[in-house]
C-alpha cells in the first residue's frame, strides 16, 4: 500500500496549511518561504488547492482522481460532493470521532483492524460510511494503552456524529453538509483544475 511520508511540518509550511488541521499542534520555528510575494498562477492556485484536499485527508493522486470522478457523477455540487465522500472515508470518521489523534494514525489503525463497522471488522481506510453505520473500537484493542489514553482525551466532534467516549464508539447520524466541513479547502479550485 502507498503512504505518503513527507514530514508534515515541512509539508504544511509549503502548502500554507495550519497544522492543527493534520491533528499536530505544534508549530514550526522556521521562516515563511521568501517567495511569498510573487503573484501565483490560476494553475498554481488550482493545484495546490488539490495538493492541499490530497495532504490533509492522506490520499495519494489516483485514489483522488477516482473519488473525484465518482463525485462528478453524483447529483448535485461537483466540488461539495468530493468534499462528502473526503470527509465519509472511514479513516477520517475515525480521526473525527476522536478515536485516534491524526489522520494518518487513523489509517494506520484501520489497516490494522483495531475497528469495527456494524459489527464487522473493517480494515480499507478508504471505506465508505453510510449514515446509521456504528463504529466501535474491538473488545481486543480497547484494553491496549492507546486506546486507554483515547479515552481519557477531551475531543470535539462534528453535528453529524454521536460519539460514547466511554465505549469507545460512535454513530454516524447523517451525511455532512458543506458548513459542517471546517477544513480549509476551496474545492472549486479543484473542480476547475480536473475540467480542464
Amino acid at each position: 500500500m502507498a503512504v505518503n511520508r513527507d514530514p508534515i511540518l515541512k509539508k504544511c509550511r509549503a502548502l500554507q496549511i495550519d497544522p492543527s488541521h493534520m491533528g499536530i499542534f505544534k508549530e514550526s520555528r522556521r521562516a515563511p518561504h521568501g517567495n511569498g510575494r510573487r503573484k501565483m498562477s490560476d494553475y498554481a492556485l488550482q493545484l495546490r488547492e488539490k495538493q492541499r484536499a490530497k495532504f490533509i485527508y492522506g490520499v495519494l493522486e489516483k485514489q483522488f482522481r477516482n473519488t473525484f470522478e465518482k463525485a462528478s457523477r453524483k447529483s448535485g455540487i461537483t466540488g461539495e460532493n468530493l468534499l462528502i465522500m473526503l470527509e465519509e472515508r472511514l479513516d477520517n470518521v475515525v480521526y473525527r470521532m476522536g478515536l485516534c489523534t491524526t489522520r494518518r494514525e487513523a489509517r494506520q489503525l484501520v489497516t490494522h483492524g483495531h475497528y469495527t463497522v456494524n459489527g464487522k471488522k473493517v480494515n480499507i481506510p478508504s471505506y465508505l460510511v453510510k449514515p446509521g453505520d456504528v463504529i466501535k473500537v474491538k473488545e481486543k484493542s480497547q484494553s491496549s494503552p492507546k486506546f486507554k489514553e483515547i479515552k481519557e482525551m477531551e475531543v470535539g466532534y462534528p453535528g453529524w456524529l454521536s460519539v460514547d467516549r466511554e465505549k469507545l464508539e460512535g454513530t454516524v447520524l447523517s451525511e455532512p453538509t458543506r458548513d459542517q466541513i471546517d477544513t480549509p479547502i476551496e474545492e472549486h479550485l479543484i473542480v476547475e483544475l480536473y475540467s480542464k
